[in-house]
């Protein structure tokens, strides 16, 4: 058998309509031949083993007949020019496309793929609407950033911001200013200190100063970026716009993960594409986190199945991509367009299952109302949750101490703290006289949750400002108590994006905390469990209780929370139960 032989040209030259010049690498078969090309913009080092083979088999790509190119975007890596997060990529993206379609060995049909950061750099790219992109494969990437990527219903992602730029973006913007050697690695040695104790960063107040990034003199755009009010037309610019989403002209594959902390934008892109675009879309959810795609995410096993090498025992994540562009970019039938719009993962039961369209239209949605004698702190407290909504009974209270925030323990996060991904144990948690606990008799059938959650929680503080966080769990008959998915309501932006200055003190007021979406069975024997606290950190900056979080305050307050479930005020989760599934 002949071997087949690939070419990989390095730093192959883009020069944009600007005059900045972009490098990428190329792999393509070794001949006179023109191809489809399969393009992807990235920041972090294109010649990076995990972005040029481990996310997919570039080999493969190239062995089935495509030009693979990998480039680094604007001011990153070999390429020229200033690195500014999101802003130039669409106007980049489309000068790359079009350059691509037009090399010698390329037959002028282009596709791109890519996750989070390189996911996002498709969609703004095809938002300008390049003549020769004709399909894209965007996994786990962003929406609109103040909803769920860097802000959470107006809280701080604090833990994934300083993540992302201590270790994916730091390090290069140090090389490149600090040309000597010696300053060099003096500057590396501190990021280093920094990075093996990020822990620290983590907790610094105020934020927006970030001191780590101003020690080391790099990325003084994040400190712009924290810097712009919520409501500023800023957003609009980095964000993808019902405005951008209606000039997008191919169909798009969308990939998440039930525990990626990009899940909800993702979900949205395919929303949004599907309602405003006649161009196909394709939404596959796994029970996977941000770039982990294993079979194993958090304390939790989902079978190999589960897994980007064998997903629902038929393909791994490089074939899928085949298929979508052999049929798009090459117009080969590979049954891609016949498998049902939507596929996702159901946890608890661990099976693969294709579906309609998303959210499912026989989902119903049941309120299981929160029950409790006054003393719902903790997991032995008497906290319960049922489908009977409440008469009279006591408020739950609990005390909110900015100094001793709930830590992160598990759910869709990107930073560095142990057990801190994932579906994790919360019992430990659940410790806590801060953390309040609703949890339902032991189901004597199973039950189906998939599609969006929601809390709707009445609650009082003795704050001026605060937050209120949710967090939906399984609990297994020895009481293991995994976590699904987590939310949090920021009292200053629980209606808009515009910052609300009112005093809330001592008012009862309907907080919707948005859990995002899972898909889980609670088998026989498990139960259905709420957590609600004040705080959920490092995956959000702390509120401060008092106008201010560690976004812009330099000091804080304890608040005095009080929750009720009554007749008139009752707070209850909202699940999304599927009827009648084939469980």
């Amino acid at each position: 058998m002949k071997k087949f032989k690939i070419s990989l040209e390095k730093n192959v030259a883009c020069s944009l309509s600007d005059g900045t010049i972009l490098y990428a690498d190329v792999y393509r078969p070794d001949d006179n031949r023109q191809y489809p090309v399969l393009l992807t913009r990235l920041p972090y080092n294109k010649s990076h083993p995990f972005y040029s083979h481990r996310y997919l088999d570039t080999n493969r790509l190239v062995e089935n007949g495509y030009v693979v190119i990998i480039q680094d975007v604007r001011g990153r890596y070999a390429s020229e020019g200033e690195f500014f997060p999101f802003k130039y990529e669409g106007k980049d993206g489309y000068d790359a496309v079009e350059w691509a379609s037009n090399l010698p060995y390329s037959n002028g049909v282009v596709g791109m793929y890519g996750l989070s950061y390189y996911g996002y750099t498709q969609l703004l790219a095809a938002a300008e609407n390049p003549p020769h992109l004709k399909a894209i494969f965007p996994a786990q990437t962003f929406n609109d950033l103040r909803k769920g990527s860097f802000f959470h219903n107006g809280a701080f992602g604090v833990g994934m911001l300083l993540t992302w730029a201590l270790e994916s973006i730091a390090p290069e913007e140090i090389r490149r200013k600090y040309i000597e050697k010696e300053i060099y690695q003096k500057k590396m040695f501190q990021l280093a200190q920094i990075v093996d104790h990020i822990e620290k960063e983590y907790k610094f107040f105020p934020q927006k100063e970030l001191p780590s990034l101003k020690q080391l003199g790099v990325a003084e755009y994040f400190t712009e970026l924290i810097e712009y009010e919520l409501d500023d037309s800023f957003w609009d610019e980095l964000s993808l716009t019902i405005e951008k989403v209606r000039n997008i002209k191919v169909p798009a594959f969308h990939l998440g993960g039930w525990y990626d902390n990009l899940l909800d934008p993702t979900i949205k892109n395919y929303q949004s594409l599907k309602e405003n675009t006649d161009h196909p879309q394709k939404l596959m959810i796994g029970p996977w986190a941000h770039g982990d795609f294993s079979s194993q995410i958090g304390e939790r096993k989902f079978g190999q199945h589960a897994s980007q090498e064998w997903i629902d025992y038929k393909e791994d994540l490089t074939n899928l991509h085949l298929r979508w562009f052999d049929y798009w970019l090459k117009g080969k039938e590979t049954n891609i367009m016949q498998e049902k719009p939507v596929k996702i993962f159901v946890m608890g039961t661990n099976k693969w299952r294709e579906e309609d369209q998303w959210p499912l239209p026989q989902t119903t949605y049941i309120p299981y109302y929160f029950h409790s004698n006054g003393k719902a702190n903790t997991r032995f407290g008497d906290g319960s949750l049922s489908v009977d909504i409440a008469n009279e009974e006591p408020m739950d209270h609990f005390l909110f101490d900015p100094a001793n925030p709930v830590q992160t323990r598990g759910g869709g996060t990107l930073f560095d703290q142990p057990h801190s991904v994932g579906p994790n144990d919360q019992r430990i948690i659940e410790e806590r006289e801060d953390v309040l606990v609703y949890t339902s008799d032991s189901l004597t059938e199973a039950i189906e949750v998939t599609g969006f959650i929601k809390v709707i929680l009445y609650a009082k503080t003795d704050a001026s400002s605060t937050d209120f966080t949710a967090k939906l769990v399984d609990v297994a008959p020895d009481g293991t108590a995994f976590h699904l998915t987590d939310g949090i309501v920021r009292s200053s932006f629980r209606n808009s994006f515009s910052k609300q200055h009112e005093n809330i003190k001592d008012q009862i007021i309907p907080y919707e905390i948005n859990l995002w979406a899972t898909s889980n069975v609670f088998l026989t024997g498990h139960k259905i469990r709420v957590e609600i606290s004040s705080s959920n950190f490092p995956k959000f900056d702390v509120n401060f209780n008092n106008g201010t979080t560690m976004l812009d305050g330099t000091d804080y307050q304890k608040a005095y929370q009080t929750i009720y479930h009554t007749k008139e005020y009752p707070s209850h989760i909202l699940l999304p139960i599927i009827p009648n599934s084939k469980i």
